[in-house]
């Protein structure tokens, strides 16, 4: 872990890297405005009470409209005996009770634990049970999966939604369809389950009680793969998030030196909110800057996301590389205007040169890639905003944050000398949800995040990635273990051994292909991957099954996966 990339024995000092900032940009962000997210939320809200917040479907919701959307969620919870620091989940796509429900959840003084709506019984049992959730929301096309699962948690109420719950009228028709048409709700049985609805009517007949929630209260538990193959919380507190925040807010402004600052920004967001990308950028981001958020609910449906894009002039776009790609695709999206785009932020996986190319020549704006982790809340590093060319690197460290590259032994290392990306700054979590094992792995003595991932610095302080943990695939900007895969495999009475690993993939960045070695003789490729469909969610289930006669092994007997990936 200490090849040299570059000839140098230069030994970093001190923040170096901010003499390649923007004129006039801080080292660092000024002490934080409000004590906790539901404060940020109520004094935007007031400030902005008459814009639009957000939109789905074509129904918009200003911010007046989502402050006392959010308090019937928090005066409802409250109405049921949650105490402070009690965990809510929610397990819904990008729709507009979406952000109503998780900021009704912190306003109210609770934490909220994220769910991927997609997750299999088995992951969503881990998940409910590790967080401790009392309450959850769901969205009825997924509530037949809490339905397998929810007796044996510790979660009391659950509330279900429609996708037309918040539409209006419009919302009859879109609820017929989806149910009847397009057949995308499961038959599914709660009893004593309450319909979003009936939610609203008895919160807006109640109050949301002021809490006093300190910055350091946990806001969320953001679960990310672990290292043995079990999903562990990242515990994010009011000051991680909004820490981060501010720290992109401050790297965003010489963009508007260089480009005009629109009077409300545009924001699409395609990304789920209940990944930590989305969450920030999109949604706090775009609260604190008074910004209108366009939800997109299936971005997978390129053609109808192409259409939504020609309504508005959107200005700031967060994405994955794989959606940019899929979008330059359609033969509609080149019709666009694009003009307006102020920033094309790139993250949760690399951004490839060719792709950043043909979408600054097909829209006029660059993709900016930044980097983080849902343990740093989670943007650390980010390419300047106001420089346009494409540097194949993650950028520089964001205000307030500092990164060493370091070594096993956990030295700080020359730049050039390539190690472990360590981060620290207001943004890094507290620690692991009740997991003080794992969070001793994780940080060091004196406050570094071990990041995982392998790369350099060069000498302006640009950070280069050149390889990522041992094992970790990273499959559309999700992490996926091999551990997991592996452990959900064995449970097959036909395997006898496998092992799981990434291999490239043109549309996903990496896919799981799983070596299998049978004691069935008569397993196919589809029995595996049928066992694997029914408890591993999409992007996590093996693309590829190559069956072997055996596994290459160490003098131990432990499987060697470097050796599978050749």
């Amino acid at each position: 872990m200490s090849a040299t990339i570059q000839d140098t024995s230069q030994q970093p000092t001190g923040r170096f890297w901010l003499a390649s900032y923007p004129e006039g940009m801080a080292e660092a962000i000024a002490p934080l405005e409000h004590a906790s997210i539901g404060a940020l939320v109520e004094s935007c809200c007031a400030r902005y009470a008459d814009r639009p917040a957000f939109t789905s479907m074509g129904k918009t919701l200003t911010f007046r409209d989502f402050e006392a959307a959010s308090a019937r969620i928090g005066a409802w919870l409250q109405a049921k005996g949650l105490e402070k620091g009690d965990r809510v989940a929610v397990m819904m796509p990008n729709i507009l009770q979406n952000p109503v429900i998780i900021f009704g959840i912190l306003r109210a003084g609770f934490v909220v634990v994220n769910v991927n709506p997609l997750y299999t019984p088995r992951e969503l049992e881990h998940q409910l049970k590790d967080a401790g959730a009392k309450a959850l929301f769901v969205l009825e096309n997924f509530a037949s999966t809490v339905a397998q699962v929810v007796s044996r948690t510790a979660v009391r109420h659950v509330v279900v939604a429609t996708m037309g719950d918040m539409l209006g009228l419009k919302g009859l028709i879109v609820n017929l369809v989806v149910r009847k048409v397009k057949k995308l709700v499961p038959a599914w049985s709660l009893p004593g389950h309450v319909p979003f609805t009936q939610v609203t009517a008895e919160g807006a007949r109640g109050t949301l009680k002021p809490v006093d929630i300190a910055p350091d209260d946990t806001a969320f538990l953001q679960y990310t793969g672990g290292t043995t193959g079990v999903s562990k919380g990242a515990t994010l507190t009011h000051a991680n998030l909004l820490s981060n925040m501010e720290q992109i807010k401050l790297w965003i402004e010489p963009t508007f030196h260089i480009k005009k600052r629109p009077d409300q920004l545009v924001f699409i967001c395609a990304l789920p909110l209940y990944h930590i990308f989305a969450l920030t950028v999109n949604g706090l981001m775009g609260i604190a800057l008074g910004g209108h958020n366009v939800l997109i609910a299936n971005p997978r449906d390129i053609p109808a996301f192409v259409k939504e894009l020609a309504k508005y002039r959107v200005h700031i776009f967060p994405g994955l590389n794989t959606l940019f790609n899929a979008l330059m695709n359609n033969p509609d999206f080149a019709k666009l205007d694009l003009s307006g785009l102020v920033l094309t932020l790139g993250g949760g996986m690399a951004v490839q040169r060719p792709v950043a190319e043909r979408w600054q020549k097909m829209t006029g704006c660059a993709i900016t890639e930044g980097y983080g982790l849902s343990e740093t809340s989670p943007v650390a590093t980010a390419n300047r905003f106001d420089k346009p060319e494409f540097t194949g690197t993650i950028g520089l460290p964001l205000p307030s944050t500092d990164i060493e590259i370091r070594d096993d032994d956990g030295r700080t290392l020359a730049l050039g000398e390539v190690g472990e990306i360590c981060i620290r700054g207001p943004q890094v979590m507290a620690g692991y949800w009740q997991r003080p094992d794992e969070t001793a792995k994780a940080m060091t003595p004196d406050g570094f995040f071990r990041s995982g991932d392998i790369g350099f610095m060069t000498p302006e302080g640009l950070i280069k990635i050149v390889d990522r943990k041992k094992d970790m695939i990273l499959v559309s900007g999700f992490n996926v273990f091999p551990n997991e895969i592996e452990e959900v495999a064995m449970s097959h009475p036909g395997i006898l051994e496998c092992a799981a690993i990434g291999v490239p993939d043109e549309h996903s960045g990496e896919a799981v292909k799983l070596f299998v070695v049978r004691k069935d003789p008569a397993l196919t490729e589809a029995d595996v991957k049928a066992h694997c469909a029914a408890n591993l969610t999409n992007y996590k289930r093996p693309k590829f099954v190559e069956f072997r006669n055996e596994l290459p092994k160490s003098n131990v007997g432990k499987i060697l996966r470097k050796d599978l990936r050749g």
